[in-house]
């Protein structure tokens, strides 16, 4: 479990290609030190779990549904990511409940300069649209955001200077894909009561299309 709580940036130093997955490296611009081999780390958002580590850079593994469903399997060398590691019991929860499971890929599509912040207008998948309402909470990057604003597939958030320094939020532009995931109190409020369930049945992105595109 995450909160949502930027512990810091990291660079994506290499991906190699495996046989059915792909091998992300990461140094942390953070001390790992007490990060250990097997434990879970979100990589802008994404809950990874890390199979080795030296210093302050370790390697994970991307496994074709991340590769699908996350824009983990778009990252080139030197990319910039957001970190985080988990919650650990009797710590604050500063953001919200996030499990680093991603419910799918948002496009920027507008930012705007508001005072010292900035207004980012997003367009999401139209699965998701159903669980962002106005107020509420929602992971974008891994980011715990608060929503502004929600007009059918399109919703904003404000961003204030703090979150624009310390993630990866500086160098979003129009048109940029970002990792969502929407607040899970919706979605079991919507699976216990049994509405629209057949539309809530989520089905793999990892089609022989797919497949195909990334050399497998």
């Amino acid at each position: 479990m995450f909160t949502g709580i930027i512990e810091g940036t990291g660079r994506v130093k290499s991906i190699v290609k495996k046989e059915e997955s792909l091998q992300i490296e990461v140094a942390a611009d953070f001390d790992l030190e007490q990060t250990n081999v097997g434990e879970s780390i979100a990589v802008n958002g994404c809950c990874l779990t890390i199979t080795s580590r030296l210093g302050d850079t370790f390697w994970a593994d991307l496994s074709l549904e991340t590769m699908a469903l996350t824009t983990l399997g778009e990252m080139k060398a030197d990319d910039p990511v957001n970190m985080e590691r988990p919650l650990k019991m009797g710590e604050r929860l500063g953001g919200h409940m996030v499990q680093g499971h991603i419910d799918g890929i948002a496009q920027v599509s507008e930012i705007a300069t508001v005072g010292d912040g900035k207004k980012i207008t997003f367009k999401c998948p139209s699965n998701l649209a159903r669980y962002i309402v106005e107020k509420g909470s929602i992971a974008v990057d891994g980011v715990s955001l608060t929503v502004n604003q929600v007009a059918g597939e399109v919703f904003s958030v404000m961003v204030i200077p703090h979150t624009q320094v310390k993630t990866t939020f500086q160098i979003l532009k129009v048109g940029s894909r970002v990792n969502l995931e929407v607040d899970i109190i919706g979605k079991y409020v919507e699976k216990l009561t049994f509405l629209d369930s057949e539309a809530f049945e989520k089905k793999t992105l990892v089609t022989q299309a797919f497949l195909k595109k990334h050399g497998f």
